[in-house]
């Protein structure tokens, strides 16, 4: 079976507009009606990323190595038997049985995470570092109830990024979550009340600091239906703490000159993410150093408002805007709080829509990158957008050596994309999650939703890792390719 690695100029075209038209219109240019292509309009298709040539793609690559992975993808993939297992792991009684932990470890955590320590995580770094490519150190821990437990987990954050300061320059940047420096009910009272001041912007909080635009009008706003209480000045006090915990690993990276991703996460947390974030920003990214990076989730339908905002502000403060973009981790979460409240999910109506989200994002941000205003890492398993992405950065120019354009993976998924981007001389990262498998659960259950099925994530990586594997056999047992 051919593997589709070409895209036609229509596409091409399509993705640059989206970066001046508004969200509607390019939905709208989507769904126009496409004539088949001729045949002299397949030659005229532009190829950036090679996916055929399996040999050239898994050059350096163990056959042990491919066997394993396909064997986990092809495990993952088995719907029933992950159902089983997502249901184990969301039962914190069943959870924490040392039976069910030993094998999360040996199956997915093997798998999806780069072991339980940040030397670790190092090692692997250093792996890849060789094979072409970098690391992004993610210390796995999220959603802290308490100021000691903050305490705690920006020491291990701090931690990675000394560790990562030990590699080779250019060869790791860091990932935090908010919700392991804040805790977790702070955040959602905090994001109550910047929605609320959004809806009503006469509305004073004493605590807010100078930020980038946090919410627009397509925002979910209905999360906060009435009036929330005040900040009390031990909660201002707690909300300070965070702000230092953040501010104290932005600078420990900017000291190295290490990028600092944070993540996003659910929507009735994220203003408050979003808000510490840009607060980051304006801190640590000073002298056109992008050193704290936000991320935007395609799948939710403010997203592109969003980040337009954010563009603008950045460009007017003169602060190189760091983004990461990705389509998003929490669908599940979203669509049963969307429906317990009674109101419309705050996701895209269809896959194809967060496409065009996600593509039209990329293609915005690449425009920013071009002029030097922005620095991007297009977070993305999905191969027509890398290769949108990879063309387009052409056609604009951009350098492949340009640190301000970035591609990355999750580790264990989709590394057919990621080694052809590397091929194509882009710089590529894997996203390396590591800590103890207790607390990489809630990680794991994203990952195995996002595999479950014959239609999972994982799909085209089988594909091409069978081919591949077919192929050495062939020329191992038979002589011949």
């Amino acid at each position: 079976m051919a593997i589709a690695s070409r895209i036609t100029k229509r596409a091409l075209s399509t993705f640059a507009a989206a970066a001046k038209l508004p969200e509607a219109a390019v939905a709208a240019a989507g769904a126009e009606a496409v004539p088949a292509p001729s045949s002299a309009q397949h030659q005229q298709q532009q190829q950036v990323l090679e996916f055929e040539d399996t040999e050239r793609l898994f050059t350096g690559e163990p056959s042990t190595a491919l066997v394993r992975t396909l064997a986990a993808l092809q495990l993952m993939s088995a719907g029933p038997l992950v159902d089983v297992g997502l249901a184990a792991l969301r039962s914190p009684a069943v959870a924490a049985s040392p039976v069910v932990q030993a094998a999360a470890r040996a199956t997915a955590y093997k798998h999806f995470c780069a072991g339980e320590t940040a030397d670790e995580a190092a090692a692997r770094v250093q792996r890849l570092w060789r094979g072409g490519m970098g690391g992004i150190l993610d210390y796995g821990i999220e959603d802290a109830e308490d100021g000691a437990a903050c305490d705690r987990n920006v020491a291990g954050f701090l931690a990675a990024v000394d560790v990562a300061a030990a590699l080779p320059p250019g060869s790791a940047s860091v990932c935090i979550k908010i919700t392991a420096l804040c805790p977790i009910a702070l955040l959602e009272k905090t994001s109550d009340l910047l929605r609320w001041q959004h809806k009503n912007p006469s509305v004073h909080l004493p605590w807010k600091q100078h930020a980038f635009p946090i919410l627009s009008d397509s925002s979910p706003l209905y999360l906060t239906p009435s009036e929330p209480a005040a900040l009390t000045a031990e909660e201002e006090h707690e909300l300070q703490l965070a702000h230092d915990r953040l501010l104290a690993v932005g600078a420990r990276c900017a000291e190295h000159d290490i990028p600092l991703l944070v993540d996003a996460e659910y929507a009735s947390v994220q203003p408050s993410i979003d808000y510490f974030t840009f607060v980051g920003a304006l801190a640590c990214n000073g002298g056109g150093r992008p050193i704290v990076h936000g991320t935007v989730q395609a799948y939710l339908r403010d997203a592109r408002d969003r980040l337009e905002a954010m563009v603008r502000a950045a460009e007017e403060e003169r602060v190189c805007l760091g983004v990461k973009i990705v389509r998003g981790a929490y669908l599940t979460r979203e669509a049963r709080l969307a429906e317990s409240l009674g109101v419309p999910s705050p996701i895209h109506g269809s896959i194809q829509d967060t496409h065009d989200c996600y593509n039209g994002c990329a293609a915005f941000l690449l425009e920013r990158v071009r002029r030097g205003s922005a620095s991007v890492m297009l977070a993305t398993h999905n191969v027509e957008s890398g290769q949108l992405a990879a063309a387009r950065a052409q056609e604009l120019g951009i350098g492949k050596g340009d640190r301000n354009l970035q591609f990355a993976q999750l580790m264990g998924m989709a590394d057919g994309l990621s080694l052809g981007l590397r091929n194509a001389g882009f710089q590529v990262s894997k996203y390396l999650p590591y800590g103890p498998v207790e607390h990489i659960i809630p990680y794991l259950i994203r990952r195995a939703e996002e595999n479950r099925g014959l239609l999972s994530a994982s799909a085209f990586d089988r594909q091409l890792l069978r081919k591949e594997l077919v192929r050495r056999f062939k020329n191992a047992v038979m002589g011949r390719e």
